[in-house]
């Protein structure tokens, strides 16, 4: 079996990933934050939300999102409620100083953004995202039929 790393989505997909998260790191650790915050900052960027909630829209376990926000509570990112509709779960909301942030974030995404897509016209980048978030539906619609 000759596995060619050229023809393959899930090492090309990875590979391109890593390398994202790389830069990534490099932006997000000037303004104080690491990759794993993003998740969490566009969940809550709107408002509050359960931390099963949160954990569903950045597609995790609720342990590894328990950890995050863990974290992120201690570092004085998010804060924690009791949810008044459901005495067993708490709301999990951005802290100002998170807020505060926002902008910083936006534009370093902005900038990584710029640097993946360098190269592509507007049309390759348009046709880029249509076929990334076919291929996502598809995975996504098969995951839940096996579930």
């Amino acid at each position: 079996m000759a596995l060619n790393r050229d023809t393959s989505v899930g090492y090309l997909t990875n590979w391109a990933g890593r390398l994202l998260v790389r830069e990534l790191e490099r932006h997000l650790a000037q303004i104080g934050l690491m990759p794993a915050h993003m998740p969490v900052l566009l969940a809550l960027e709107h408002g509050e939300a359960s931390q099963k909630t949160i954990a569903e829209r950045a597609g995790v376990e609720q342990a590894t999102m328990t950890a995050t926000l863990n974290r992120m509570e201690r570092d004085g990112l998010v804060s924690r409620r009791p949810n008044p509709d459901d005495g067993r779960s708490q709301l999990v909301t951005l802290t100002p100083a998170a807020r505060a942030k926002l902008p910083d974030v936006e534009a370093a995404a902005e900038r990584i953004n710029a640097i993946a897509l360098d190269g592509l016209s507007e049309a390759e980048s348009a046709q880029y995202f249509a076929l990334i978030k076919r291929i996502i539906a598809t995975l996504v619609a098969r995951e839940a039929a096996d579930a």
